[in-house]
């Protein structure tokens, strides 16, 4: 076996004494995917010793033998291979195999970024000069664990790229770096033994799962654009007293006040059909779902997560709400907690990092529920990585009884479920390791904070999909009167960019009027300019004929 190291990592090669140095180099070629002219081999590290094919000279001719380790490095016909090299590194190595993929644009953005936390010179610790730097001074990476201890409030998880920074750090810049994904699946293709239930072996059995708490989260912080979106979004359970649930459309920023964090901006809720009732909620299906996300694509928008009231009204004098979600009880049940990781699973977390190319989810979960004060509060969460592939592999299920407690699946005839386990501390203080059946579900769950104040600016889109019905927008129901008046004050309205925004007139429902021959193609000249707030587009739109088909309707 002879290994041979490349800018992409380490690979052994099989091969005889005999052998010829031609052949070996074909055999290197097939494994690293290169042409045969492609790269060269040295025996030193330092590009000395070039091995070059031939018919003639065998490996143990050139005293090649076992455990050996060459150095294979590319061709680089625009420059020298070491640029190659440097900055192959200096970008990010992908793992051997892993697909080219094109991450989102926040992520995009944080690899460049520097990251680190940089301190002022302490006036009593510090003993050199300005320019000098000291243990005190010297900026922290940013996954220094006690300064995001210190922070106010404490910060329990790094963020996802201060993750990465932690892995692809030191010598190697991360070069053997590879986030798997876990499966609790039988792998298939197993050739030496008959299928499950007859037979298992140790080369395809999944591994066993112990629950951790996960060291980082994808998403910092979720921000509303502005209070309006949460309120219009609360009016259905303060008018009927039965649960509400909704999409969140938005896009993701730089979160400044956690080094490499990623907040979710949410410029507006889209409310799927569904029956609500005060103690459940059930989702239909829905014939806009593909026109809601491709008219918020077209806005810049894309859904980052979703949202449910679990509201009780305690006093409706004081317009006060029942606090039932505390350490007491239960933050998400298991049943929520199933659902939020089928949600991340439909929308995974594009990474480069990862063979599969992709990991995680930034889809986050906001519930809507009573605070310590009895007012209405909104908290945010994640489920980790490893409740996401538990339930993606149909391993977790909610206990009837008892809603702040999961249950792993036994193994049948027809589903292999491997073992789950968390760890708990016994009456007499010591670490213990449970089976988890049942499974406390706060080791599945990551918080996501949710400042108490809003952003100010007018969102983009507070007219895109708030309060969208199932019937037609030009319908007799009520709402609807009251958009077709909104509309029709917005044509008599010097500025319509503005006015269409502030009317909350709902996009959607303009694509979905009649007459026919009126829908997303022609309105796509208006939402370039809502994203872009070009009046000049507006006012353009305005002068179409389509304009003045919706004049003619609310006329």
């Amino acid at each position: 076996i002879i290994r041979v190291q490349s800018p992409e990592g380490v690979k052994r090669i099989t091969a005889t004494k005999r052998e010829t140095v031609a052949t070996f180099l074909k055999k290197v070629a097939k494994e690293f995917g290169f042409r045969n002219n492609g790269f060269s081999v040295y025996t030193n590290r330092n590009r000395t010793g070039e091995i070059t094919a031939s018919q003639n000279k065998s490996l143990n001719l050139l005293k090649i033998k076992h455990g050996d380790m060459l150095f294979l490095y590319p061709s680089s016909p625009a420059g020298s291979s070491s640029e190659s090299m440097d900055t192959s590194i200096s970008q990010g190595l992908r793992p051997v195999g892993a697909p080219q993929v094109v991450e989102d644009e926040i992520d995009q953005y944080l690899i460049k970024q520097d990251g680190k936390i940089y301190r002022n010179r302490d006036q009593q610790l510090c003993r050199h000069g300005p320019l000098g730097k000291c243990v005190h001074c010297v900026p922290l990476e940013p996954f220094d664990e006690d300064y995001l201890n210190h922070l106010e409030p404490p910060v329990k998880h790094m963020s996802f790229h201060a993750y990465i920074r932690k892995l692809t750090g030191g010598a190697d810049k991360g070069k053997f770096v590879a986030l798997e994904n876990i499966s609790c699946k039988i792998k298939s293709g197993c050739e030496g033994h008959p299928p499950w239930p007859e037979g298992i072996c140790t080369k395809c059995q999944p591994s066993a799962i112990t629950l951790n708490r996960q060291k980082y989260r994808h998403v910092d912080n979720i921000m509303f654009e502005n209070h309006t979106i949460a309120d219009r979004f609360l009016d259905f359970w303060r008018k009927t007293g039965n649960q509400h649930l909704g999409y969140l459309y938005g896009r993701y920023t730089e979160h400044k006040d956690i080094p490499l964090g990623i907040r979710a901006e949410v410029a507006a809720i889209y409310e799927p059909p569904q029956i609500g009732t005060q103690n459940s909620l059930e989702i239909l299906e829905d014939p806009k779902a593909e026109v809601v996300d491709e008219i918020a694509a077209k806005l810049g928008l894309r859904k980052v997560g979703w949202i449910f009231t679990d509201l009780v009204s305690e006093d409706t004098r004081k317009g006060t709400v029942r606090y039932s979600r505390n350490k007491d009880t239960y933050y998400l049940s298991a049943e929520e907690c199933i659902t939020a990781g089928n949600f991340q699973n439909q929308q995974p977390n594009i990474c480069r990092l990862s063979p599969d190319g992709h990991f995680g989810s930034k889809f986050v979960t906001v519930v809507a529920t009573g605070g310590p004060d009895n007012q209405v509060h909104f908290e945010g969460y994640q489920v980790s990585n490893q409740c996401m592939a538990l339930v993606r592999d149909e391993c977790l299920l909610p206990c009837r009884d008892a809603p702040e407690l999961g249950y792993a699946k036994e193994s049948s005839s027809e589903q292999y479920v491997p073992d789950v386990f968390y760890k708990d501390i016994d009456k007499f203080g010591n670490e213990i390791t449970q089976l988890a059946r049942p499974l406390p579900v706060e080791y599945l769950i990551i918080d996501v904070s949710i400042p108490c104040t809003f952003l100010l600016s007018v969102g983009d889109v507070v007219c895109l999909l708030a309060a969208i019905k199932n019937s037609s927008p030009f319908s007799d129901s009520a709402a609807q009167v009251g958009y077709r008046a909104n509309l029709a004050a917005a044509l008599r309205a010097g500025s319509i960019l503005k006015n269409i925004v502030e009317s909350e007139i709902p996009v959607v429902t303009i694509t979905r009027s009649e007459p026919p021959n009126f829908g997303k193609a022609n309105i796509s000249l208006l939402l370039e300019a809502v994203r872009t707030k070009n009046e000049e587009l507006a006012q353009t739109w305005k002068k179409s004929e389509q304009w003045a088909t919706i004049e003619q309707l609310c006329s």
